[in-house]
């Protein structure tokens, strides 16, 4: 083939090329760099004048950089596949452009400009040239564009995995420390709920988390709960954790239970939070709940938060929004939060569940409508 008709087939391959995508590394290197930001206040947060506060805040910037890090480490993974698949379908073509561009470096000037047809073919074939040089250097750039693309996805794999480990060892300790704080305090309001004894009663004798939600509902309800406007937050209220929603109302688990709360999917040792302000009405085991915290937002309604592995405060105490409330079970693993980074997804990187069931009148309803992330618009 001559050089001129592979010029033209070159311009017509270069053409026909994808575009340049937005490359992912770029948003993996800001998730990291969040995340760093994140760990440096951990370290400073139990030197702030409102400790729970702080650690609160932080812990949750943790969490929160955490998890766009492994979604952006997720995407850089499926995009460096992208990459190389592009590459390996594209072989034969990048072949014949670098064969191209070699030819053309390679021949003189003069002998390029000189066409046997005369004057009108070497004015033709300059027009070919000035279309295929700029079109040659366009994807030139691309493929430099990917493959630095491609090297600063690999180096951020392999920084990753030390930040991670940093970020565990600040935010075991920032939770230690919050769990100290909230131990510690004493100035936190109180109400008079119900005898500690009925309680503790009404507990070891519940057979299931119905039953139990019903008594606790009918104990003393002179709280002076929050006035706030709890029925016009509907549709506004944060999950009371970071994760993903694995059951709504109504859906069935793997057993065929059906239950009227919802079903987060959670990271060890995720941080629990009220998403309301609240009084406490019961805190502490139930049956095979794991660790229950139920939380009255206002007279009527009952919060009911269970499977969590530590809860914090005591029955009475009445809390703020975004005040803590207990930790997830399980112990947190910086390798294998580096290697969820890498996989599709599907829950295996959230292995704690947190149930969410909300109750009006003594009776639930479906919670999924009162939070941002499980509302259906």
């Amino acid at each position: 083939m001559s050089l001129w008709r592979r010029l033209t087939a070159v311009l017509l391959m270069l053409a026909a090329l994808p575009a340049a995508a937005e490359t992912a590394a770029d948003r993996a290197a800001r998730a990291s760099s969040d995340l760093r930001a994140a760990i440096e206040a951990l370290k400073t947060a139990e030197s702030g004048k409102d400790r729970i506060a702080a650690l609160t805040a932080t812990i949750r910037a943790y969490e929160t950089g955490l998890s766009s890090l492994r979604d952006a480490l997720r995407a850089a993974a499926v995009r460096e596949a992208e990459i190389q698949a592009s590459f390996n379908e594209r072989r034969d073509q990048i072949a014949e452009m670098l064969g191209v561009m070699t030819t053309l470096q390679q021949s003189p000037a003069p002998l390029l400009l000189l066409h046997p047809a005369g004057p009108l073919g070497t004015a033709r074939s300059e027009m070919i040239l000035s279309s295929v040089a700029p079109a040659l250097q366009v994807e030139a750039e691309s493929l430099r564009r990917e493959l630095v693309e491609v090297r600063t996805i690999r180096a951020l794999q392999e920084e990753t995995a030390a930040t991670l480990q940093k970020g565990l060892d600040a935010a075991q300790g920032a939770r230690i420390a919050l769990a100290q704080a909230i131990q510690e305090r004493t100035d936190l309001p109180n109400r008079f709920l119900a005898d500690p004894a009925e309680l503790t009663a009404l507990a070891a004798n519940a057979t299931t988390l119905d039953a139990f939600a019903v008594g606790v509902s009918k104990l003393e309800n002179d709280i002076s709960a929050p006035r706030a406007d709890f029925e016009g937050a509907k549709g506004t209220l944060p999950l009371p954790a970071l994760g993903r929603v694995l059951r709504r109302a109504g859906e069935a688990d793997a057993a065929g239970i059906v239950r009227p709360g919802i079903v987060i999917a959670t990271r060890p040792a995720a941080l629990v939070t009220a998403p309301w302000p609240a009084t406490i009405r019961y805190r502490g085991p139930l049956l095979d709940y794991g660790n229950v915290m139920i939380l009255e937002p206002k007279a009527g309604y009952l919060l009911v938060l269970a499977g969590m592995g530590t809860v914090f405060g005591n029955t009475g105490d009445v809390l703020t929004a975004g005040a803590p409330v207990g930790l997830m079970g399980g112990e947190e693993n910086a390798k294998a939060a580096l290697s969820a980074g890498t996989q599709d997804g599907g829950g295996a990187d959230r292995p704690e569940t947190l149930y969410i069931e909300l109750r009006q009148g003594g009776k639930p309803v479906d919670p999924g409508p009162w939070f941002i992330d499980t509302k259906e618009n």
